[in-house]
């Protein structure tokens, strides 16, 4: 096993060789921190490396193994967790200075669930400043830079997840996504995302951003870890709600069934308005892709898109200042300039206009969800422009100039408003050498059917197996 080789790191490939014993998961972990330790000055990924804790598993894990106590495909393998995530004993900032200090008692549900199927803890990421952005540049813990590119942004809020990821200084990570900040870094650092169905995992213990609109997904090299991360994460919530049947049947199973028969629908609106022409060439042809190995495409009609940015806007505001105002009150020099401007510009926000936001959410999904009768799933751009430069504030497409993080979340939002699961996938380069990203957007509960046409279009590709130079830095 060659550990150097970009493309061999993935759960798929190393789990088998954990099982047998023929990779020690001390091995792997040190080869990961090392690897953290000559790349980390550079990329900026991680706000906490838990070296000693991840050894400490790494160990636990060896021992397990050779005792014929193997729990399954995460047994043994380094992941990372955005800083979001209640860590025991580990610090928890939620990429703040009010909560540089905060170390949990109890680990958060879903990361429960990650330790249980046996994960090594390597770090928890960098992030947009308790979530609440889409560049990933942080007044506190500085800006995470994009693997591709050092001077171009991650993409946010998980861009220090997708980072970690695309670097290879953690096999998977869990991130969090309410206006895109899983499938925005995953399109612009080239790596997987995933936003499940709302309510697929619990969000207790996560500090939250908007919890109507909150998402907890994974980041992963390739379609099959995403499964594997799934399988592990799935399951009855706190609230006894969860996908059909408990979403018990393993996402791995049906993901090579191919796509022959799937019906992929192409919208005539919004989405491939105001985005790269470099870009809209590489979605388009990914998506003859599809129709080449046997996906039937149809135009499909959407209505109120132009609603998305006000209603995406005025409830996560809303719902953030209920976390956030007695901060606001007692430490708002604390928070960085511009996100206490975003919050404390909409203080007088009135309950009667919540509702009627959300009210017209209601409206919006179910005029989507009705667009989306006749086909299984949308493909779409993840982001309408290739990864920024780090202190971009405007971007341009074509005649268009817009503001960056409203460009970056214009594609996104749309499944946080409906709660429907969406996927970034890697489909191709910039001239410049900066990845893009396809966008799938699937039925409710429907991960496993995007699993199976993004695992197609992937064996089909070559990107999955192309990753940053990173060797020389």
């Amino acid at each position: 096993m060659n550990l150097h080789n970009d493309s061999e790191l993935t759960i798929s490939r190393l789990a088998p060789l954990l099982r047998r014993r023929k990779l020690s998961p001390v091995e792997l972990t040190r080869w990961i921190l090392e690897r953290i330790n000559r790349l980390q000055p550079r990329i900026n990924a991680y706000i906490t490396v838990t070296s000693d804790l991840a050894l400490k598993h790494a160990r636990q894990a060896e021992r397990e193994i050779a005792k014929n106590g193997y729990r399954g495909p995460l047994h043994g393998i380094p992941i990372s967790l955005k800083d979001l995530f209640h860590t025991r004993g580990v610090r928890t900032t939620g990429g703040s200075t009010i909560l540089r200090r905060f170390m949990p008692a109890e680990d958060a549900p879903v990361v429960g669930r990650m330790f249980d199927a046996g994960a090594v803890l390597i770090g928890k990421t960098n992030l947009h400043e308790f979530a609440y952005g889409a560049t990933n540049v942080n007044l506190h813990y500085g800006a995470v830079r994009n693997p591709w590119d050092l001077e171009r942004m991650s993409g946010g809020s998980s861009g220090g997840s997708a980072a970690s990821v695309s670097a290879g200084l953690s096999l998977a990570s869990l991130g969090t996504d309410t206006g895109g900040s899983i499938r925005i870094p995953a399109a612009a650092c080239g790596c997987v995302g995933l936003k499940p169905t709302h309510g697929f995992s619990p969000l207790s213990g996560v500090i939250p951003l908007a919890p109507s609109l909150d998402h907890v997904g994974p980041l992963c090299r390739c379609v099959a870890d995403v499964g594997l991360i799934l399988n592990a994460i799935a399951g009855l919530n706190e609230d006894g709600g969860s996908g059909p049947a408990g979403l018990a049947v393993p996402f791995n199973r049906e993901i090579r069934e191919g796509v022959k028969g799937l019906h992929i629908g192409i919208p005539r609106q919004y989405f491939f308005d105001r985005i790269d022409v470099r870009l809209k060439s590489l979605v388009l042809t990914a998506i003859e892709v599809f129709e080449e190995l046997g996906a039937e495409v149809h135009e499909v009609n959407l209505e109120q898109m132009q609603e998305t940015a006000l209603l995406a806007g005025v409830i996560t505001v809303a719902e953030a200042l209920t976390y956030h105002r007695k901060w606001l009150e007692k430490r708002a020099g604390d928070y960085d300039p511009a996100i206490r401007a975003r919050m404390e510009a909409s203080r007088n926000l009135t309950a009667v206009e919540y509702l009627l936001a959300q009210e017209k959410r209601r409206s919006y999904g179910a005029a989507f969800e009705r667009s989306m009768r006749t086909v299984d799933l949308l493909a779409v751009p993840s982001l309408p422009v290739f990864a920024p430069r780090i202190d971009d504030k405007l971007v341009t497409s074509g005649r268009s100039r817009e503001d960056v993080r409203m460009a970056l979340l214009r594609l996104t939002r749309p499944a946080n408003l409906t709660g429907l699961p969406a996927i970034s996938i890697p489909c191709g380069f910039s001239k410049a050498g900066l990845p893009a990203g396809l966008q799938l957007i699937g039925q409710r509960w429907g991960e496993a059917t995007l699993l199976r046409a993004a695992w197609a279009y992937e064996q089909a590709t070559p990107w999955h197996r192309q990753f940053p130079q990173l060797l020389d830095l």
